[in-house]
């Protein structure tokens, strides 16, 4: 069933979800409050922008145009139901459509930032994978994986333009090689912990188009209290600013 709720703290922006569909997660929250923005910034991509939270979010934090490319159908007029609601068309476009192909048809080191919440696990014919595909695909590397994501980022974004993501920490190693292999150097790194006496579940990790080597360690984030409820860090990324 189609849905209009409010966008989490954001008192003027509203997001249309199918509650049959798989929901935006906090992963999508932290990501464009992590990301680098430049006042400079003229155009943004988000690849996979599911039902828009991340180009929504971003509205709120620079004047820049913003694309959301997004593969499966229903997903795609979700976004596009999400963006008009909120008279955003004018600042963001909505694509429907394979990033792989799409990239071919965007105009090559253009883009100052990209995003992307991707899919976290390989997969594989014996992969123990969702029965319903819209889960599947937005969760295993069925239609874009991470090499795939690097290139298509290295020949999208400009000199110095900045890719961000959002991951699972086991994934690191892979993530950095991916992105030296594309010419995109790793520059800033954050850890997100559901408690403090538990391990990472969460990567926030931001690299530049042949940028200069050197890593920035940010402070671990914590996600919830004791009770369950959000950190009073983390709540602070449901509000505009």
């Amino acid at each position: 069933m189609r849905v209009k709720n409010y966008l989490l703290g954001y008192k003027n922006l509203y997001i249309y979800q199918d509650t049959s569909m798989f929901h935006f997660s906090l992963d999508s929250v932290l990501l464009p409050n992590f990301i680098t923005i430049s006042k400079k910034a003229k155009k943004i991509l988000d690849i996979g922008c599911g039902n828009a939270p991340i180009p929504l979010i971003l509205s709120t934090k620079t004047d820049a145009s913003i694309i959301g490319v997004e593969l499966q159908s229903e997903v795609a007029s979700l976004a596009r139901d999400s963006v008009s609601c909120n008279n955003l068309e004018d600042r963001i476009k909505i694509i429907e459509g394979d990033i792989n192909e799409v990239s071919k048809k965007l105009e090559e080191g253009t883009f100052d930032i990209i995003t992307c919440n991707p899919p976290y696990f390989k997969y594989k014919e014996d992969s123990n994978v969702n029965e319903s595909t819209y889960k599947t695909i937005a969760r295993h590397e069925v239609y874009l994986n991470l090499e795939q994501l690097m290139q298509v980022s290295s020949k999208l974004l400009n000199f110095n333009g900045v890719l961000g993501i959002v991951h699972r920490p086991e994934r690191l190693i892979e993530i950095i090689e991916m992105m030296r292999k594309y010419h995109i150097e790793p520059k800033k790194i954050q850890f997100v912990y559901p408690h403090p006496d538990e391990e990472a579940n969460i990567l926030l990790i931001e690299g530049r188009k042949l940028g200069k080597p050197g890593l920035k360690v940010l402070s671990p984030l914590y996600s919830h209290t004791a009770t369950g409820d959000y950190t009073e860090e983390v709540k602070k990324f449901f509000e505009e600013n």
